[in-house]
């Protein structure tokens, strides 16, 4: 829907062909990866039910599980190949919260596995807001200042060639709005573990 959605049909008839092929060839790309998703869950669900007889088995692949669900919630410190994107403020324009916000969630939609803003790792449970000063604040408490160095661990030509889409891209549309933007692939992304508290605000267990 997100896709349809931001589609600029006309640029899209006004494309020469080697482009269209392109961007085929991005969106079988992603139902690949998918698909290999798919095939992982379903043999680690295979795992489990061959390590119910065995108590020493189970107890590895629970140590295992949970080791990657902190890497994902952002507890582990991570390291791995994907793009680093830095945005900078300009005489005519400022960053703001909202860029931010939109760069973080098409990040995520891309398949990035860990983000991280000038050094601090995002969870789900962020908040990116702008304050009068113009200043960003990030969980309550850190602020952040231009340049805004945007870490992301992921496939990096997959992610590179989302945010470079002709005229819908982030890139261009950054630019467009006369935004100072650069984007480059590192092999050797160093994100942080998140140091705060994990309190949810909302969500309460059912008794």
């Amino acid at each position: 829907f997100k896709t349809i959605n931001q589609t600029d049909i006309t640029a899209l008839e006004n494309m020469r062909e080697d482009e269209l092929r392109t961007e085929i060839s991005n969106f079988k790309q992603k139902i690949a990866e998918i698909s290999g998703q798919l095939d992982e869950t379903n043999a680690k669900i295979s795992e489990y039910q061959e390590a119910i007889a065995s108590n020493e088995q189970a107890s590895d692949l629970l140590v295992q599980e949970l080791d990657q669900q902190n890497n994902i919630i952002g507890k582990n410190a991570v390291k791995g190949s994907g793009v680093v994107i830095t945005l900078t403020d300009t005489r005519a324009q400022k960053i703001t919260a909202e860029d931010l916000r939109e760069l973080v969630n098409e990040l995520k939609i891309d398949g990035a596995e860990a983000i991280s803003i000038n050094d601090n790792r995002i969870i789900n449970l962020a908040d990116i807001v702008t304050l009068n000063d113009g200043l960003i604040i990030l969980y309550g408490n850190v602020r952040l200042t231009s340049p805004y160095v945007v870490k992301a661990i992921g496939d990096p030509t997959y992610l590179m060639s989302t945010l470079s889409i002709k005229n819908s891209g982030y890139i261009d549309q950054m630019k467009a709005n006369g935004m100072s933007i650069e984007v480059e692939q590192d092999n050797n992304i160093e994100i942080g573990a998140y140091t705060g508290e994990l309190n949810n605000r909302y969500l309460k267990e059912v008794e």
